[in-house]
């Protein structure tokens, strides 16, 4: 009897009704769960976890206690008009803080138009409705995902349609459109294990921590290290040159915890009636402390 032979390459398999597990050579890259079971508070919405590098270490977090709406890597918006499609509490200018309101969205996962794998690639396209707490239909949406894998690293790429198909104009921002300083996050947001804490960032022209949150940059990475026998992980997030505000701020910390985020909702963006937008990053996940030649010859 012979023992079944390891797969080449990429791999995708389907847990139907549930999440799709992209595979390097049969071992487990993410997990894409389209449809998740969190309550409403939460914003349920698609995520990324758990995620891995190609040598097998854990580089995201899900639904840490001290923001549970925290779940691996997801694409969310805090500042939707009056929506919240980030979850939990809304920083609102006119209290000078958080309110926890009835207006928790969710993106309601409608069916794949594409699910394609080779060994060199896995695509999917995913449609999706933003619906209201309220049951209104806020946003429609076409979103991307294509992995690809290079000697040292995997390469996930995200692009991502908004279209506004409510009764009038949006308004997109994020806490620090509401007043809270150094608060840009709204976008494409992960959230690093909790070993990261206390780890580096680097952009094309500096390396430091939560001073570089804010600054504007092609790329951003986190390097942060494991639990065990101390290795380090490295993710790295590009900014494509046609996203509005290019090169985007960011948002990050590292000093209590770990997280990073392009932060093109830094300054209100207005999304017209019938209007689309469109953003496209690229993420890098490798195993290793990649100093700023490596990530910079990664995102190039």
């Amino acid at each position: 009897m012979t023992e079944e032979p390891t797969r080449p390459g990429l791999g995708l398999v389907h847990e139907h009704d549930r999440a799709l597990r992209v595979t390097w050579q049969d071992r487990e890259l993410f997990r894409y769960v389209y449809r998740p079971w969190d309550a409403r508070v939460e914003s349920p919405r698609p995520y990324l976890h758990p995620m891995w590098t190609l040598g097998g270490r854990l580089v995201s977090l899900y639904r840490p206690h001290d923001h549970v709406w925290h779940k691996g890597m997801s694409l969310a918006l805090s500042n939707v008009g009056d929506d919240n499609f980030w979850g939990g509490p809304t920083y609102l200018r006119a209290r000078g803080g958080y309110a926890q309101l009835p207006n928790n969205g969710e993106q309601r996962h409608d069916g794949f138009v594409r699910l394609a794998t080779a060994p060199e690639r896995v695509g999917v396209t995913e449609r999706l409705t933003w619906v209201a707490e309220s049951g209104r239909t806020v946003v429609e949406e076409r979103r991307a995902l294509d992995v690809t894998v290079g000697p040292a690293a995997w390469r996930l790429d995200v692009a991502t349609t908004l279209h506004n198909v409510g009764d009038g104009d949006l308004s997109i921002g994020s806490p620090e459109t509401e007043g809270r300083a150094g608060a840009a996050y709204s976008g494409l947001f992960w959230r690093g294990p909790r070993s990261f804490s206390g780890g580096t960032v680097r952009t094309p022209d500096a390396a430091g921590a939560d001073d570089l949150n804010g600054v504007r940059a092609r790329w951003m990475a986190f390097t942060g290290r494991h639990d065990g026998d101390g290795g380090h992980s490295t993710l790295l997030m590009v900014d494509h040159p046609d996203n509005p505000g290019h090169p985007t701020a960011w948002f990050v910390r590292s000093a209590v915890y770990a997280v990073l985020c392009p932060a093109p909702f830094a300054t209100v963006r207005r999304l017209e009636r019938g209007g689309t937008l469109t953003l496209r990053y690229a993420v890098v996940v490798a195993d290793g402390d990649l100093d700023r030649d490596a990530c910079e010859e990664l995102a190039t």
